[in-house]
């Protein structure tokens, strides 16, 4: 069973969300969780609250027990940008852009894995 959860824009640059998105790729789900705590990143809290919504997920809908779940696959795409000005010198204004994220996670159950392997 894939229990699906995401995050749509997303207040941190795409390139700083990947690096703790590739961090917490492919580990268990509680594993995951008390790392990100100890993180010093922005994006670190907003993973863990990603986290936290694909787990109650797991849990309410599809009844799954959260100590069996990891992180099957995590991915950041490019938001849209908000485009901004920063004052510059001579009384110009100087363009940059605040980009935002979407994050897409996929958790998956061990025993399911297990499971189809036997079969194959």
């Amino acid at each position: 069973m894939q229990v699906k959860a995401s995050i749509k824009n997303f207040r941190v640059t795409p390139r700083k969300a990947r690096e703790i998105a590739d961090f917490v790729r492919g580990k268990d789900l509680n594993k995951a969780l008390v790392e990100l705590k100890f993180v010093n990143k922005k994006a670190a809290s907003g993973l863990g609250d990603l986290l936290l919504s694909a787990k109650a997920n797991a849990e309410n809908n599809f009844s799954l027990d959260s100590k069996n779940l990891f992180i099957e696959s995590i991915f950041v795409e490019d938001g849209k940008a908000l485009k901004r000005h920063r004052a510059g010198s001579n009384g110009r204004a100087l363009p940059f852009k605040r980009r935002l994220s979407h994050v897409y996670l996929t958790l998956a159950s061990k025993e399911e894995q297990a499971v189809d392997k036997k079969e194959n």
